[in-house]
């Protein structure tokens, strides 16, 4: 499944605003020094439901790695984020609370919520 997403969001981005028409939705766009793509459906032709984007918004985890050096070594340290708190993780290193390169943020749903 994770291929199936890291491809769409290649196709996404390479499309490069070339191929789509100038209204096209679509399109990359940029806002506030980054590049973004607007999706009014979902891969079925869909309109978005707000209440079921919030649910599964809800049951995500990431695992945020971060980097630091350690006594000379460098290590990385894991962090289990829940949905909720991930801007708040980000923002810690902006406001020097927690220090490193965060080399990788990655999605997960656990199977098991209750």
């Amino acid at each position: 499944m994770s291929e199936d997403i890291n491809q769409k969001v290649i196709n996404m981005f390479n499309r490069h605003n070339k191929d789509l028409p100038q209204e096209a939705e679509e399109r990359i766009k940029f806002f506030a020094g980054f590049s973004y793509v607007k999706l009014k459906r979902d891969v079925n032709g869909k309109k978005f439901v707000p209440s079921q984007l919030t649910s599964y918004a809800k049951k995500c985890h990431y695992i945020v790695s971060v980097m630091r050096d350690v006594d000379g070594e460098t290590c990385l340290y894991n962090y289990d984020i829940k949905s909720e708190d991930l801007l708040k993780f980000v923002k810690a290193f902006d406001n020097d609370t927690l220090n490193g390169t965060i080399i990788e943020i990655e999605k997960y749903v656990p199977e098991d919520l209750a």
